[in-house]
C-alpha cells in the first residue's frame, strides 16, 4: 500500500495464486497459496477464501506447514522476512529476519518479532525456481543441474521419494528418470517412464510413496505406479498448463496449479472436486479494461478465447464468457482464435467482440460478434457474427450513447484504411433484431488507429495517423479536421459534462486538448502518456505517465491548467490498463484533495495485480462489519448521549468478538441468549405500559365529568353572558379543549414570585 495525503494505493486483488505450490492443510480442509504480498487461504470444499494473511510488504516467495503444529504455517518473502501465522484464525505469531537461501532457526521467544542468528547453508549455485530443490528421507537434497550433453535433456523439476533412495527427474524432451543408487559415484542406476510429449513441469510423489504424479503443457494429470511404470492412470482436460502438484498429507486430496493462474482440487486423481480461478492475464491484455455497466465486474481477456468476469470486491471470478466457442487445444506453435478487442454500451445491454487467427500461409480471419444480454439467464447470448467485418486488423471500436432519435451505433477502425458503421436495424417480422453495415468512410488512404463518441453522441473522432477527423453521426459529414504537432496520435477521449467542448489526445511525447468550438489547440504538454481514461460521471481525467521506472499519476479537468491531483511513482514500471468505475453510492466525508473520488473509483491494472486509488475515509468504511442485528448487539448504536465513547467501545467489542479465537470467547449458548433476549420485548413492561395508558384515560374522564357539574352549577345570567361571549369566538376542538385543561393545571407561582422580586 503506497500512501499520499489522504489518497491510498490499493492492492484489491488480481495477483498470481499459481506463483508457488500450494499448500493442503493436515485435515485437507483448507488450501493455502501464496498471492502477491499475502497467503490465501481456501477452503477445499466450497472454494471460498476463508483469510488472507497480510503483513509482508514484498511478494510472497513460499509457503509450508509447520511440521510441530499442523495449525500453523510459514511464510517467506522478498521482503526479507520469515513470518509464522496461525491461519485458522488468521493471526501472525512470530517475524524471523535476516535470512537468505540458508536453513533459518528461529529461536524461541516470547516476542512477535525476533531476529534469527543461527544460519546455516544448505545448498549453492541454486536454480531460483523452487521446482529445482527437493528434500527426501534422511533431510536428503536435490538440486538443479543442467545436463551439458544436450539441451533436451536439461533438468526441469525434480521430487525425491519418502521412503525409498529414489529421486525423480523432469526433463524437457518429456522424460522422466528414475534414480537410484546415487550414493555410489559411478554405479548410479536409473529407468525411464515418457508419456509427455513437451517438458515435463512438475512432479510430485504421494506420501507413502506408491504413486508417481507428473503434469505438463497438455493439462493432463498422470499417475504412474512406483515400481510398476506400465501402469498409469490420467485425469485430462484439466485447463491451462500444469505448473505445480500438490499432495494432501493423508493423500486423500490432490491439487494441480495451472498457467491460467487456477489451482484444481482432484480426490485422488479421480475427479476434480473444485476450481479456485484467479485473474486470468497472460502474455498479453488484447482487450482495454472494462467494468460491466450491470455486474460491476472487471471484464477483459482471460483463458483462451473467453472474456472474464471478475469481482475487485470478492477478488473471484464471477463467471467465463465463451467467445470463440471452439475447444481451444494446449499445443505449442498451433494458431487458434483469439479475442483482441471487446466494447459495452453504456447500458450493458450490448457487447461486441473481435476474434482473430493467424495462419501461417492463409489470410487472417476475423469475426466481429455482437451479444444481447438475456434477462431470464443474466448473461450475454449472441445476437450477430459478422465475419471479415474489415479486411485487416481491427485497431478499435466504441458505442455510441444513444438518444430519442438515435439508434445504437457500433463504429470500428481497421488498417486496412477504412472505419465503419454498424447500426442495429428493427426486428423483419418474428426475427429480433440485427446489426448491419451503416456507413464505410476512409481519410486520403490513412490508418485509423482509435475513435471515440462524445457524451452525447453528437460528434465521432477518428483518429487516421496524425490527423484527427471529426464526424456528424447524424449525416456523416465530415465536420473538421484538427492539427497537432508532428506524431502519431494514440489515444483519445471527449471532455464531458462541463468540459464536453474539449478534445484530448496523446502522443508519444506530448498531451494535446483541442478546443471544438475554435477548432484550435487550447494547450499541449510535454509528457509520455501511457494511458489516458475519462471518468464518465465528472470532468476528471487520469493520465498515467512513465518516466525512469515507474509510472506516475495525473488527475485533471480539461478546463483547468493544473492537475486536481498528481502522484509520483504510483507504482513501479509500466501501468497497462485504467479504467473508472462508477460507485454504487456517492462517498461523501472526503478531503477536498480528494474529492474527485466522489463518484468513481480509478482501476489500473500492472504487471503483477490490479490497484485501487482509495481514501483513508473509505479504508475506514470498509473495515466496518455489515448492520446485522448480531453487529447493533455489539453497541453500535447505543445511547446518543454516549455517541461518542460508545462508538469507541462498540468498535472494540466488534473487533474483539469477530477476530478473536473462538476457544476463548463465552459459550454459544451465551451468546445466542443475549442475542434473543435483545429481540424479545418484555411482557412485564407491556403490562406496565397499557395500565399506565388506562390510568391517564380514566382521569381525564373524571376530569371532563367534574368540568361539566361546574359548568352546569352557574347563574342562568353567567350562562347567557358567556352564551354571547362564546358567540363571537369559535368552538374548541377535543384536542384544543384537552390542551387547554392541561394548561390550566400548570402551576405559574414561580411568575408571581418573579414579578414580586
Amino acid at each position: 500500500m503506497v500512501e499520499h495525503g489522504d489518497i491510498r494505493v490499493v492492492h484489491c486483488g488480481g495477483s498470481k495464486i499459481n506463483f508457488r505450490d500450494p499448500v493442503i492443510t493436515h485435515d485437507s480442509r483448507f488450501l493455502l497459496c501464496a498471492s502477491g504480498e499475502a497467503v490465501k487461504v481456501f477452503s477445499t470444499s466450497t472454494e471460498e477464501c476463508i483469510h488472507e494473511l497480510r503483513g509482508h510488504t514484498g511478494l510472497v516467495t513460499g509457503v509450508l506447514l509447520r511440521p510441530s503444529n499442523h495449525l500453523q504455517v510459514y511464510s517467506s518473502s522478498l521482503d526479507g522476512t520469515l513470518r509464522l501465522w496461525d491461519f485458522t484464525d488468521g493471526i501472525l505469531i512470530k517475524v524471523g529476519q535476516r535470512f537468505q537461501l540458508v536453513a533459518v532457526h528461529l529461536p524461541q521467544s516470547g516476542d512477535q518479532m525476533v531476529e534469527a542468528q543461527e544460519l546455516s547453508a544448505v545448498l549453492s549455485g541454486v536454480n531460483p525456481n523452487p521446482a529445482a530443490i527437493a528434500f527426501g528421507r534422511g533431510v536428503r537434497t536435490c538440486r538443479h543441474k543442467d545436463n551439458k550433453k544436450g539441451g533436451w535433456n536439461t533438468f526441469t523439476c525434480v521430487a525425491c521419494h519418502p521412503k525409498d533412495d529414489c529421486i525423480a527427474t523432469g526433463h524437457e524432451d518429456g522424460k522422466i528418470r528414475l534414480w537410484r543408487n546415487f550414493n555410489h559415484k559411478k554405479e548410479y542406476t536409473y529407468s525411464t517412464l515418457h508419456w509427455h510429449h513437451s517438458t515435463v513441469s512438475s512432479l510430485c510423489f504421494t506420501p507413502e510413496g506408491t504413486n508417481l504424479l507428473s503434469g505438463g503443457v497438455e493439462s493432463v494429470l498422470v499417475q504412474w505406479r512406483y515400481n510398476q511404470e506400465s501402469e498409469r492412470d490420467f485425469l485430462p482436460r484439466l485447463g491451462g498448463a500444469i505448473t505445480h502438484i500438490t499432495v494432501s498429507p493423508d493423500g486423500s486430496l490432490f491439487c494441480t496449479s495451472h498457467s491460467d493462474n487456477k489451482i484444481t482440487i482432484i480426490q485422488s486423481c479421480v475427479k476434480v472436486s473444485a476450481v479456485i480461478q484467479g485473474l486470468v492475464k497472460g502474455d498479453s491484455i488484447r482487450t482495454d479494461l472494462m467494468m460491466d455497466p450491470r455486474s460491476k465486474a472487471l471484464v477483459l481477456n482471460g483463458k483462451p478465447g473467453h472474456l472474464q468476469f471478475y469481482s475487485l470486491q470478492r477478488d473471484k471470478l464471477l463467471y467465463n464468457l465463451d467467445i470463440v466457442q471452439q475447444e481451444y487445444i494446449h499445443e505449442s506453435g498451433l494458431q487458434q482464435f483469439e479475442v483482441v478487442k471487446a466494447a459495452f454500451d453504456a447500458s450493458g445491454s450490448w457487447l461486441a467482440t473481435v476474434e482473430e487467427r493467424h495462419q501461417k500461409a492463409a489470410e487472417l480471419e476475423l469475426n466481429l460478434k455482437l451479444w444481447a444480454f438475456d434477462e431470464q439467464t443474466q448473461s450475454f447470448v449472441l445476437n450477430t457474427t459478422i465475419s471479415a467485418p474489415h479486411d485487416a486488423q481491427i485497431t478499435a471500436m466504441c458505442f455510441c450513447q444513444p438518444t430519442d432519435s438515435q439508434t445504437t451505433l457500433l463504429v470500428s477502425t481497421s488498417k486496412d484504411g477504412h472505419f465503419k458503421a454498424w447500426q442495429l436495424a428493427a426486428p423483419a417480422h418474428t426475427e429480433g433484431p440485427s446489426w448491419l453495415c451503416d456507413f464505410v468512410s476512409a481519410y486520403h488512404g490513412l490508418v485509423p488507429e482509435c475513435c471515440s463518441f462524445s457524451a452525447d453522441g453528437s460528434l465521432l473522432a477518428v483518429v487516421f495517423q496524425e490527423v484527427v477527423t471529426v464526424w456528424s453521426p447524424s449525416t456523416w459529414e465530415l465536420l473538421t479536421t484538427l492539427s497537432q504537432p508532428p506524431g502519431a496520435v494514440s489515444d483519445l477521449c471527449f471532455g464531458r459534462l462541463s468540459c464536453s467542448k474539449y478534445l484530448l489526445g496523446t502522443t508519444a511525447s506530448n498531451l494535446l486538448c483541442w478546443n471544438l468550438l475554435t477548432c484550435s489547440l487550447e494547450w499541449t504538454t510535454s509528457m509520455d502518456v501511457r494511458r489516458l481514461v475519462a471518468d464518465p460521471l465528472s470532468e476528471n481525467m487520469a493520465a498515467f505517465c512513465y518516466q525512469s521506472g515507474s509510472t506516475d499519476l495525473f488527475v485533471f479537468k480539461p478546463s483547468e491548467p493544473r492537475p486536481l491531483f498528481s502522484h509520483k511513482a504510483v507504482c513501479s514500471g509500466k501501468v497497462t490498463q485504467a479504467v473508472f468505475a462508477p460507485r454504487e453510492e456517492m462517498l461523501e466525508s472526503c478531503e477536498e484533495s480528494s474529492q474527485w473520488l466522489n463518484r468513481s473509483q480509478l482501476y489500473f491494472l500492472t504487471q503483477q495485480m490490479v490497484n485501487n486509488i482509495s481514501t483513508s475515509a473509505e479504508e475506514k468504511q470498509n473495515e466496518n462489519v455489515a448492520m446485522t442485528p448480531f453487529y447493533l448487539l455489539l453497541g453500535k448504536h447505543r445511547q446518543q448521549q454516549q455517541e461518542h465513547q460508545d462508538s469507541d467501545s462498540s468498535l472494540w467489542a466488534e473487533r474483539t468478538l469477530l477476530q478473536t479465537p473462538a476457544h476463548v470467547l463465552p459459550s454459544t449458548s451465551y451468546l445466542c441468549s443475549m442475542f434473543v433476549q435483545s429481540l424479545l420485548i418484555s411482557v412485564s413492561d407491556a403490562r406496565e405500559e397499557k395500565a399506565h395508558a388506562e390510568e391517564e384515560m380514566e382521569s381525564e374522564k373524571e376530569e371532563e365529568d367534574s368540568e361539566e357539574e361546574m359548568e352546569s352549577s352557574r347563574s342562568k345570567p353567567e350562562l347567557a353572558a358567556a352564551a354571547a361571549t362564546e358567540s363571537d369566538t369559535p368552538a374548541l376542538t377535543k384536542a384544543q379543549a384537552r390542551e387547554l385543561r392541561r394548561v390550566r393545571k400548570l402551576d405559574h407561582s414561580w411568575l408571581a414570585g418573579l414579578l414580586d422580586s
